[in-house]
């Protein structure tokens, strides 16, 4: 059975709590889905090139029909042209989004949280606060946690907390309604704040 650490004030392990059942049972392909799905939600959509409709000039027969010994040609904007338009080229009216419904993005959530869980890499505090809003405090949290990185789950984000760990490179700080299955699954560990933990769970 998969288990988060229960930490104390002072990020000391004080116990364990299981997860709910269906975080075991959850399909890992719907994680899979769920990371295609987002990655490709990124895409910028950017890249095109113009075809020979859409390139300047060429209005004009470069060359007459006959006599040259030149393959016949009747614009400059054809596609084996320097300066011609491009065949088959990439265009940015493509939609790269993949639907993923509800049922999918929540089996995917409950996945990524169980596989920290496995790992030994989800962590639950009463409460995850930085008052002197300094960085070098805010590392400490994760030095004292020994991970490489983590997402830190609040359930709403104090000024103070904020400051101290926006200039992290090996921590995010995000509400709870921002967690879902990429972000959880990007991170070497998850620590998220008891009422968040419940609130997560009981929904499973």
């Amino acid at each position: 059975m998969s288990k988060a650490i229960v930490l104390d004030d002072n990020l000391k392990k004080s116990g364990e709590v299981a997860l709910p059942e269906t975080f075991m049972e959850a399909n890992s392909h719907n994680l899979y889905l769920y990371v295609k799905s987002y990655q490709a939600a990124l895409r910028a959509n950017t890249a095109k090139a113009k075809t020979r409709s859409e390139v300047s000039g060429g209005g004009k027969k470069p060359f007459a029909q006959k006599g040259g010994g030149r393959a016949r040609a009747g614009s400059t904007r054809s596609p084996i042209w320097v300066g011609g338009g491009v065949s088959h080229g990439p265009k940015n009216n493509r939609n790269y989004n993949q639907k993923i419904n509800k049922k999918q993005k929540r089996a995917a959530l409950e996945c990524a949280i169980a596989e920290k869980a496995n790992n030994g890499k989800l962590f639950v505090v009463d409460m995850i606060s930085v008052e002197s809003g300094k960085t070098k405090d805010a590392a400490n949290i994760l030095k004292q946690l020994n991970v490489r990185d983590a997402l830190i789950v609040k359930e709403l984000i104090d000024e103070k907390s904020f400051y101290a760990f926006r200039n992290l490179k090996d921590a995010y700080l995000v509400e709870s309604n921002e967690l879902n299955a990429y972000t959880a699954t990007a991170f070497d560990a998850v620590v998220i704040e008891k009422n968040v933990f419940e609130q997560l769970t009981k929904e499973g």
